[in-house]
């Protein structure tokens, strides 16, 4: 119990001040940021350039999938293309230059190579395809405010303002989304996943990209779990699927996804993650 309690502070203390953190950044600098044209070189005609554009703007924002949030927020609040926002939710928490130098190291750069074209190509596939599917409209008024209303200057007591104001709407979401994810994260020891999920069996991959999710296990631990995995006997497939679940989606961020999505559009992501993970884990199988 006490393990529980100090990592649910620790989550709570820490991804409070990463949410309040980014979002103030956000806010305060918006001003700056030519959303306008980067929605106009997004939104173009060359699907491939805004895709990529995406993608790139993922890698440079390396943050785990609760803190990527307040990014997302802001993203669908200055009316940045449905399919592309869905791109760069997909992708920012896996796509980490950090944690893709440590793969190089601990499982190669062949691993890390193939990691980051399937990632990065499923991601903007799945993106598009609920774009596709229409989706969109499953996004809450919530995020659609008044973008003409926010301040066209450099403003720190305005963007403390909007920051405080949507950390009250999502905060009680995180905590709720700490709390689950601290009980599970100290109830699920590393030695049960390897002693259930050894082998080569097929039927693995998609279990192990199911149960990633709730074990909310940051991208930067599993590196070193997953190489001690695979020494263990578990499949790089396997191990993959794990990895990709685990960091591309966690308990805390779909909590804090009910704020801003309806159900629909929260079910259709917690899937693609899945199906992302899956078909990973598959790829890497066969490779």
């Amino acid at each position: 119990m006490y393990e529980i309690i100090m990592t649910f502070i620790y989550l709570a203390v820490e991804l409070g001040l990463l949410f309040l953190g980014i979002s103030f950044l956000i806010n305060l600098l918006q001003a700056w940021i030519p959303y306008d044209k980067v929605n106009e070189w997004l939104s173009g005609k060359n699907v491939f350039i805004g895709a990529l554009g995406a993608i790139v703007f993922a890698f440079v924002t390396p943050f785990c999938s609760c803190s990527t949030i307040p990014i997302v927020v802001n993203l669908l609040n200055k009316r940045i293309r449905f399919g592309l926002v869905m791109v760069f939710l997909f992708a920012s928490p896996i796509l980490d230059p950090t944690i893709l130098t440590l793969m190089i190291f601990a499982l190669g750069w062949k691993v890390a190579i193939v990691y980051t074209l399937i990632t990065s190509v499923l991601s903007i596939i799945i993106g598009f395809g609920l774009e596709k599917m229409g989706f969109e409209k499953d996004v809450k008024e919530l995020i659609a405010g008044d973008i003409d209303a926010r301040p066209s200057v450099l403003s720190v007591s305005s963007a403390w303002k909007q920051t405080i104001d949507l950390v009250k709407a999502v905060y009680p979401y995180l905590l709720l989304g700490a709390a689950i994810g601290s009980i599970i994260h100290e109830a699920v020891p590393t030695e049960w996943i390897s002693t259930y999920f050894g082998g080569e069996s097929w039927w693995l991959i998609p279990l192990a990209a199911i149960i990633g999710i709730p074990l909310y296990i940051r991208l930067a631990s599993m590196i070193p779990i997953s190489q001690i995995l695979i020494a263990k006997g578990m499949g790089a497939g396997v191990v993959m699927a794990l990895v990709i679940s685990s960091a591309g989606a966690s308990l805390p961020e779909i909590v804090l996804l009910n704020s801003i999505f309806r159900k629909r559009l929260v079910a259709a992501f917690v899937a693609s993650v899945i199906l992302m993970s899956t078909v990973s884990g598959f790829l890497f199988y066969i490779i």
